[in-house]
C-alpha cells in the first residue's frame, strides 16, 4: 500500500510539474556552463545545452572541436577530452540551424546564419559541490573575522557559483546561477564552509578552485535525494507517506487558505487606511512548494548541474534529521549514491562535517538524539572514498551555526587532501578500533593517532546553565582536572545499562577507563550527548569522533 502511494505521489508530482527543459531557441547552455568557470581537470568533460531541433552545434576550446545534431527536443551534448590547467581559455560554441529544402518550384533557400556563443576567462582544475542546509548556506560575512577574511580574499584562481533556492517536484533541466571570480566583493555572501574549504585547498596544492554552493537553511536529507533511491529503501518510505498524505489533504487544504487570503487583503487594506503594520501574507499549503519536499530540490537544485564534471562533494547537514538518526543510517548514504549514479562519475570524493556540540550540557549520561545522528553519519564511511570533518570542539551551546567556519573547512580539507588527492598527512583524530576488558577497566584502543594521543585541557564554554565543569564535575578551575592524561568525556556502564561519570587515563594508543560504581564493565561511550564536555584529540590537535561500544536502543530507534 506504501509503495502504491509512492506511485501516486510521482503521478501527482509530475502533473503539477513546469517544464523541466527550457524553451528552444537559439544556442542555450545551463547557467552552471559560463564565462569564469572552472572545468574539471583530468577526465572526459561533457559540455550540452539546447538549440533548434537537427541544429548542429560545435564546441571549440584548447585547440579541440567537437560537433554534433540537437535531437527532436532540441537537447544536444559533446563530450571533450581531458583539459590542462594553465593560461585562462576561451570556448566558442557555433550553432547553425538546418537549412530547408526547397520546393521543386522554389528558388534554392540561402542557408541559415550561425549563431555563436563565447565564453571567456576560463580556468582548469577541480570543482566541488557544496551543499547541506543552513551551516553550509552560512556565508563568510556572518562568521568570525569576517572583516579580515573578506578583505584578503582576493583568489582569483578560485571561482563561485551559487545555485538559486528552488523546489521543484520533477528534475529541472537547468537553475539560476553566475560564476564570479573570488574577491573581497563577491566572497562575502559566500558559503563559508565552501570557501575555507576551496581556499585551503587552492594554497596547498596551487590548483584552480571552482566551489559550486547548493545548500538550503533548515532542509532534510530526504529533499536533496533522488527519488527512486527513496523509493527503493524501506526505511524511507514512511517520509514518502507522509507527503501522499499532505498531497491528498493538499485541495481542501487550498479552499481554507484561499479563504484566509481574502481575509488578509481585507485586514491589509485596512491597516494601511489607519496606518498600522500589516501581517504577514499566510503561507502556501501546497506541498510542492515546501523546502522539505521528497527529492524537491534534488530537483532544482542539484538535478541541473549533472553531468557538469565535478571532482567531488562536501556537506554540512544533519541537523534536521537529528531526531530521525536510525533513519539517516540509510538515508544519508542512499543520497550520496544516488548523487554518484546520476553524475556517471563513479565513487567521487564525498566529505561532511559530523554535527557540532550544541545545546544544553547533560549532568548525567543520557540518551540524545545528536550523538545518534554522529554515529549515523560515522557508519557512512562504510562507503568509499569517503571522510568527515569531527567538529565537537568548536560548537557553540547557544547558536546551531557555530560562528568558526575557518577550522570547519580547513578539517574538511584535510580529509580531502588525504583521501581525495593521496597526500601523507594525518587527516584525522582519533577514532575507536577495539575495547577489552580488564577486571574493573576497559581499555579503548584508537586508530588514527597521527603524533598520538593528548587530552588538552578543556575549554569551558558558557551554556545556557553556567559553566559545564563546574556542573558536571563540581569543579570550577579546569587546571585542577589535571595531570595532562586525564580524559574527560567517558561513561562506563555494566551490565545494568546505567551509564556514569569514569576516570579515563591515556596510556600509549589506549584509554582506560574505569569507575567505582562499575564493577563489571560491559560498554563504554565517549562525548556522547547533544553537548559533551570532552577533550580527547591528537597531537595533531584533531578532536577524536564521539563513539560507543554497545549497540543498545537509542532514543530515535522508532523515529520515522
Amino acid at each position: 500500500m506504501r509503495r502504491r502511494k509512492v506511485v501516486v505521489l510521482a503521478v501527482v508530482a509530475a502533473a503539477l510539474a513546469v517544464a523541466a527543459a527550457p524553451a528552444l531557441a537559439d544556442l542555450k547552455l545551463p547557467s552552471v556552463i559560463a564565462s569564469h568557470m572552472v572545468l574539471q581537470r583530468g577526465i572526459n568533460l561533457p559540455i550540452w545545452g539546447w538549440a533548434e531541433p537537427g541544429e548542429e552545434v560545435t564546441v571549440a576550446i584548447a585547440g579541440q572541436s567537437v560537433a554534433t545534431k540537437a535531437d527532436a527536443q532540441g537537447k544536444w551534448k559533446v563530450v571533450l577530452k581531458p583539459l590542462k590547467p594553465g593560461d585562462p581559455l576561451e570556448m566558442t560554441l557555433t550553432g547553425k540551424k538546418p537549412t530547408p529544402k526547397p520546393k521543386p518550384d522554389e528558388l534554392k533557400l540561402e542557408e541559415a546564419p550561425v549563431h555563436t556563443v563565447k565564453l571567456a576567462n576560463i580556468l582548469v582544475g577541480d570543482v566541488w559541490v557544496c551543499s547541506g542546509q543552513s551551516n553550509m548556506q552560512m556565508s563568510v560575512q556572518g562568521c568570525n573575522n569576517a572583516k579580515r577574511d573578506i578583505a584578503a580574499a582576493t583568489f582569483p584562481k578560485i571561482r563561485l557559483f551559487s545555485v538559486r533556492l528552488v523546489t521543484k517536484p520533477t528534475p529541472q533541466a537547468d537553475c539560476q546561477g553566475s560564476w564570479k571570480e573570488c574577491a573581497p566583493a563577491s566572497v562575502p555572501g559566500f558559503s563559508a564552509v565552501g570557501y575555507y574549504f576551496g581556499r585551503e585547498i587552492h594554497k596547498r596544492l596551487d590548483v584552480p578552485i571552482g566551489l559550486i554552493n547548493t545548500s538550503w537553511g533548515g532542509t532534510p536529507a530526504e529533499s536533496w535525494t533522488e527519488r527512486s533511491f527513496l523509493e527503493a529503501h524501506d526505511e524511507c518510505l514512511p517520509i514518502l507517506a507522509r507527503w501522499f498524505r499532505r498531497v491528498e489533504a493538499y485541495p481542501e487544504a487550498k479552499k481554507k487558505y484561499d479563504e484566509t487570503i481574502a481575509n488578509w487583503a481585507e485586514i491589509v487594506k485596512k491597516a494601511k487606511m489607519d496606518r498600522k503594520p500589516a501581517p504577514r501574507r499566510p503561507r502556501d499549503p501546497n506541498p510542492f512548494n515546501s523546502s522539505h519536499y521528497p527529492s524537491g530540490l534534488y530537483n532544482a537544485m542539484i538535478a541541473p548541474l549533472v553531468p557538469f564534471g565535478i571532482k567531488g562533494a562536501i556537506w554540512y547537514q544533519g541537523e534536521s534529521n537529528a531526531g530521525r538518526a536510525y533513519q539517516y543510517r540509510v538515508l544519508f548514504p542512499a543520497m550520496i549514491q544516488s548523487w554518484r549514479k546520476v553524475w556517471a562519475q563513479g565513487d567521487f570524493p564525498f566529505f561532511w562535517v559530523q554535527l557540532a556540540n550544541f545545546l544544553q550540557v547533560d549532568d548525567q549520561p543520557k540518551g540524545d538524539p545528536w550523538p545518534e545522528l554522529r554515529e549515523a553519519q560515522a557508519m557512512t564511511l562504510s562507503l568509499p572514498n569517503t571522510g568527515r570533518a569531527v567538529i565537537i570542539d568548536i560548537g557553540e551551546a547557544r547558536d546551531i551555526h557555530p560562528k568558526n567556519k575557518q577550522d570547519v573547512g580547513r578539517r574538511l580539507a584535510l580529509s580531502a587532501l588525504k583521501v581525495a588527492y593521496g597526500q601523507d598527512l594525518v587527516h584525522s583524530g582519533p577514532v575507536y578500533d577495539t575495547m577489552t576488558v580488564e577486571g574493573s577497566k576497559a581499555r579503548i584502543k584508537f586508530k588514527s593517532i597521527g603524533g598520538g594521543l593528548v587530552a588538552p585541557p578543556f575549554k569551558d564554554p558558557v551554556t545556557p546553565d553556567g559553566p559545564t565543569l563546574q556542573k558536571c564535575y563540581g569543579v570550577a578551575d579546569p587546571a585542577k582536572l589535571r595531570p595532562q592524561s586525564e580524559v574527560l568525556g567517558f561513561a562506563i556502564a555494566g551490565e545494568d545499562k546505567k551509564f556514569v561519570w569514569a576516570q579515563a587515563t591515556i596510556e600509549g594508543d589506549c584509554v582506560v577507563v574505569s569507575s567505582d560504581k562499575v564493577a563489571k564493565p560491559v560498554a563504554v561511550r565517549y562525548g556522547w550527548s547533544n553537548n559533551p564536555i570532552c577533550n580527547l584529540t591528537n597531537k595533531e590537535g584533531l578532536p577524536a569522533s564521539p563513539f560507543r561500544t554497545d549497540d543498545w536502543p537509542g532514543v530515535t530507534l522508532k523515529n520515522r
